[in-house]
C-alpha cells in the first residue's frame, strides 16, 4: 500500500482497494459527493454503489461518528473518515463489496487509512500549489496587458504583489520553445537574469514566453563574476542553455512602450530562427508613429474620433476604451485577440462589426487595417502632442492619409524599409506587393504569381529574414509594409499599386 501510494497515489490505491473488496472504493467530501473512485471486477454497478456511499458518508456525518457500515440488497459499505486537521476537510473513505464480506476487510481498511491520508494531503497541497500558480501567472498576464495598452499606474498597482519590480527602462524578450519546455525555460530565464526580470507566458502563444528585462549595459557583470546578468545579454544566455529555444530581443524602450518592444522582439524572433546562434536582436529602425510630426497626430485624432467618442447605449456593452483595446489587439494578434482578450470570437466580430460601423472602413482590408494601426501607435506614442480632447477632432486637422505620407520623415522611414528589399531583387518587391493586394491571402497572391502556395510561403519567409521582420505570424510587419509602399508611390508619382487607393 505505501508503495502505490508513493507511485500512483490516491487514484491506484483506491484501485488496489477494489479489486481486493471486490467490489467500490471511493473518496467522498461530507456531503457525499464522489471526489475520486475506482470499480473492481465484480458486476456491482459502479453508480448504485455511488449512491449508497453518498447516503452512507452523510449517515457518518450526521452521527459524528468514526466509522459506519450500510447494508443494501447486494452489498454492505463501509464508510471511515480519513485523518486530517478540520479546516482541511478530509474525506471519508467508502467502500462497497458484495455479502459475505470478503475475509479480514475491515482490518485492511483500517491498514490503508494511512497511506491513503498521506497521498491525499499530497495531492491537495500539489491542488493548492498549482492555483497558487495559475493565480501568479493570470496576475502577470493582466499585468502585460496593462503595460501593453498603456495602463502604468494600474500595472504598477497590481505589480506590487508580485516580484520583480518593474524595471524602467526595459528590453522585451519573446523565448520560443519547444512544447512542454515552457515552465522549465521559464525558470532557466530567472535564473540567468538574476531574478529581475518579469517573466510572463504568453497567452496567445502556447510555446512563448514574453520577457520584461531591465535594460542595463552590457559589461555589467553578474554578482558572482560568472555569466552577465543582464537583458542586454539574456537572449544570448538562454539560446546557450536551452538547445532549442529561439529567442528575439528588442531595443531599448521606455516601461511605457511595452507594446512597442513586444513587437520589435517578435520581428526579431522571425529572423533568429534563421541564424545559427538562434538568437537576434531588432535592427535600429524607426518607428513610423516618431516621424508623423503634428500633422499626424492630428490626423490620428481625427480618423479615431468617432471610436473615442462613443458611449455604448447599455452600461454592460464595452466603452470606447475597450473597443480600442479590441482594435489594437486584432491588429496585432488577428483571430488570436480571442485568447490574448480573454473573449469568444463571437464577441470580437460583433466589436469588429461596430469599430468598423463607427469608422466607416472596412477592416478586412489591408489599407484601412494600416492606417487604423499607425492611427492607434500615435495616439499611444508619448513624444507627440495631441491638441484637443481625446475624441474631439482638432480644427485644421489633416483628413487624408496620403498627405501625412507625404512628410518627409515618413519619406525617409519609408526609404529606410525599402532599401532593405535591393539585395533580394525586383522579385522580391512583386511578391510584397502582389501579397499585400490580396490582402495578405496567400492563396490569391500564390494565384496572381503563378505559385503553389508552399512556394509563396517559402518566398515570403526567406523575406522575413531580408527585412527583418515576421510577415506570416502576428504581429506581422505587413501594415508597416503596406505604408511604405504607399509612401514610395506617392513620392514618384507612380499610380497606386496596393489596392489601396488614397486611403482613410
Amino acid at each position: 500500500m505505501y508503495r502505490l501510494a508513493r507511485t500512483g497515489g490516491s487514484p491506484e490505491l483506491l484501485r488496489w482497494l477494489a479489486h481486493r473488496a471486490e467490489g467500490w472504493a471511493g473518496l467522498l467530501d461530507g456531503d457525499g459527493t464522489v471526489l475520486q473512485a475506482a470499480a473492481g471486477t465484480s458486476g456491482l454497478p459502479g453508480q448504485e454503489a455511488a449512491t449508497l456511499a453518498a447516503e452512507a458518508a452523510q449517515e457518518l456525518k450526521s452521527r459524528d461518528a468514526r466509522a459506519y457500515s450500510l447494508d443494501a440488497d447486494r452489498c454492505t459499505v463501509l464508510v471511515l473518515p480519513l485523518d486530517g486537521q478540520p479546516e482541511d476537510r478530509a474525506p471519508v473513505l467508502a467502500v462497497a463489496a458484495p455479502r459475505p464480506l470478503p475475509g479480514g476487510l475491515s482490518v485492511l481498511l483500517a491498514d490503508a487509512m494511512m497511506p491513503l491520508t498521506l497521498a491525499w494531503a499530497a495531492e491537495t497541497l500539489e491542488r493548492r500549489r498549482r492555483r497558487v500558480d495559475l493565480a501568479e501567472s493570470r496576475g502577470r498576464e493582466a499585468v502585460l496587458h496593462l503595460l501593453m495598452t498603456g495602463q502604468l499606474s494600474i500595472a504598477h498597482q497590481v505589480a506590487g504583489a508580485l516580484r520583480p519590480k518593474l524595471p524602467d527602462p526595459v528590453r522585451v524578450c519573446v523565448v520560443e520553445c519547444s512544447g512542454g519546455q515552457r515552465d522549465e525555460v521559464a525558470r532557466i530565464c530567472a535564473d540567468a537574469s538574476g531574478g529581475r526580470t518579469w517573466i510572463v507566458r504568453c497567452p496567445v502563444y502556447a510555446r512563448h514566453l514574453i520577457l520584461v528585462m531591465p535594460a542595463v549595459p552590457e559589461t555589467e557583470a553578474a554578482p558572482d563574476g560568472g555569466t552577465p546578468k543582464n537583458g542586454a545579454a539574456l537572449d544570448r544566455t538562454v539560446a546557450e542553455l536551452v538547445d532549442d529555444c529561439v529567442v528575439g530581443v528588442s531595443e531599448e524602450v521606455q516601461l511605457s512602450d511595452t507594446a512597442t518592444g513586444y513587437r520589435q522582439a517578435f520581428h526579431a524572433l522571425a529572423v533568429a530562427r534563421g541564424l545559427p546562434g538562434r538568437h537576434a536582436r531588432f535592427g535600429s529602425s524607426p518607428e513610423p508613429a516618431l516621424v508623423v510630426g503634428s500633422a499626424g497626430a492630428q490626423w490620428a485624432d481625427a480618423l479615431l474620433a468617432p471610436l473615442l467618442a462613443y458611449l455604448p447605449r447599455r452600461s454592460q456593452d464595452p466603452g470606447s476604451q475597450e473597443l480600442a483595446a479590441t482594435l489594437a489587439s486584432w491588429l496585432a494578434f488577428s483571430s488570436h485577440a480571442t485568447q490574448h482578450l480573454k473573449i469568444h470570437r463571437n464577441t470580437l466580430a460583433a466589436r469588429l462589426r461596430l469599430i468598423g460601423e463607427l469608422l466607416g472602413l472596412d477592416l478586412h482590408r489591408v489599407a484601412d487595417q494600416a492606417a487604423l494601426d499607425l492611427a492607434l501607435s500615435i495616439r499611444a506614442t508619448p513624444a507627440i502632442v495631441r491638441p484637443g480632447r481625446p475624441g474631439e477632432r482638432p480644427p485644421g486637422a489633416a483628413g487624408n492619409l496620403d498627405e501625412i505620407l507625404r512628410g518627409p520623415g515618413v519619406q525617409d522611414w519609408a526609404s529606410q524599409q525599402l532599401r532593405l528589399l535591393d539585395p533580394a531583387g525586383p522579385m522580391a518587391e512583386e511578391t510584397l506587393r502582389t501579397w499585400l493586394r490580396c490582402e495578405a491571402q496567400l492563396g490569391p497572391a500564390a494565384a496572381e504569381l503563378g505559385i503553389s502556395v508552399p512556394g509563396a510561403r517559402k518566398r515570403l519567409t526567406r523575406l522575413e529574414a531580408v527585412l527583418r521582420r515576421s510577415l506570416l505570424q502576428t504581429p506581422s510587419a505587413r501594415h508597416d509594409l503596406w505604408l511604405a509602399f504607399r509612401a514610395a508611390d506617392l513620392t514618384v508619382g507612380e499610380p497606386d499599386r496596393t489596392g489601396a487607393g488614397s486611403g482613410p
